[in-house]
């Protein structure tokens, strides 16, 4: 589907067809079009494949979105695309992804396939006609992600990377008070994210499917130390610890080195449950509580610390209303396919993330800083 397809330029056409037949004055036909116009337009999603993020996030998200509409969900297991549809009333069943991919009233594919299956899928949705919001991380090296940049721009559809954290009020605000100065200059991020999963049968422990601390969650402290210094770091430098059975990276540390700063982060598939980031400034220092997984039943906080007490005197904290991330990404992507504006997280962004990612292997590898190849 282009922009010229979407339900909103439809209605603008059937609007002015309409008119047209009934021989009506212009301005009747411009106060028709310019309401008919400005209804409220939902994005109609199809899903592929019933993972538990899409199944128990996800989808439940968007089915309450402004802009979304959820009409269809594929398996290759019929029966369980079946059990997924009846449970969250969606209208539309298919037992291939194929067939979901050829209805013409699915508009955008929400892919959260295992990682392998991110590029290979994202081309035939792209193909297809549809806009793609894939699953983090988008790929597994930076040439797949390279290789998107072509499809996009033959096929003209919209392909966005979903780090919902994107979207989130209290990543919002941060960008915010940062660029106010509010902690001075920005110098150092400290991240950690971490649970424990040591399930062989897991896909984040198979290192066939991309799994591993990296590649499943600390994706999300290199993008948002990226997103927080609004710079690319120059080389990084990094341990791993891999599991002696599974070979995924279980405990990955690393130093991303700014122009402007550097991010310390720790990621860990089997340390005890637990994440936070800090931004410390010259004059101050911001911390985010819960920053990635983010509850959608209380509202989320962040601190902002002055450093006038050791004892957290100097503590002002700042709370955002409740909201699901997730519809809010849902939102944000389908507006920009009606409006033809940029998605939260375009693939050129994607790539420079996946660059960090394997230099932090690299580096892993030869015990050396590594830059990030681009």
């Amino acid at each position: 589907m282009r922009f010229w397809n979407t339900p909103e330029a439809s209605n603008t056409r059937f609007s002015r067809d309409i008119c047209a037949v009934l021989r009506l004055p212009a301005f009747i036909i411009a106060t028709i079009s310019n309401i008919i116009t400005a209804m409220p337009n939902k994005v109609r999603w199809g899903v592929l494949s019933t993972a538990a993020i899409g199944i128990n996030k996800v989808i439940p998200a968007m089915q309450r979105g402004q802009f979304t509409t959820v009409v269809a969900i594929a398996s290759r297991d019929h029966a369980k695309a079946q059990a997924a549809a009846a449970n969250l009333g969606i209208p539309k069943v298919y037992g291939s992804y194929e067939e979901l991919l050829a209805d013409p009233d699915v508009d955008a594919v929400y892919n959260p396939l295992p990682n392998q299956l991110h590029i290979p899928w994202t081309i035939r949705a792209a193909e297809a006609g549809k806009h793609v919001l894939c699953e983090k991380p988008l790929s597994l090296t930076v040439a797949e992600a390279e290789s998107l940049l072509a499809v996009r721009s033959r096929t003209g559809v919209k392909i966005g990377e979903a780090f919902m954290i994107r979207c989130a009020p209290q990543w919002l605000r941060l960008r915010e008070l940062l660029s106010q100065g509010r902690v001075g200059d920005l110098r150092s991020i400290i991240g950690y994210f971490s649970y424990f999963n040591t399930d062989p049968a897991n896909i984040r422990n198979q290192v066939e499917c991309g799994g591993g601390a990296l590649m499943d969650i600390g994706c999300y402290l290199v993008h948002a130390s990226r997103f927080a210094f609004a710079q690319e770091p120059l080389r990084v430098v990094a341990r791993i610890d891999r599991d002696p059975q599974m070979h995924t990276d279980r405990l990955t540390s690393a130093i991303l080195d700014f122009p402007s700063g550097q991010s310390i982060f720790t990621c860990s598939t089997q340390l005890v449950p637990y994440q936070r980031i800090h931004f410390l400034g010259t004059r101050g220092r911001i911390e985010l509580e819960i920053p990635f997984n983010a509850p959608n039943d209380r509202p989320t906080r962040l601190f902002i610390d002055d450093g006038s007490d050791l004892g957290g005197g100097g503590i002002t904290p700042e709370s955002f209303p409740v909201c699901d991330q997730y519809t809010l990404q849902g939102d944000a992507f389908s507006k920009a396919i009606l409006e033809n504006t940029d998605v939260p997280v375009s693939v050129e962004d994607a790539i420079k993330n996946m660059a960090v990612i394997e230099a932090v292997f690299r580096s892993a590898e030869s015990g050396q800083w590594e830059p990030p190849r681009r």
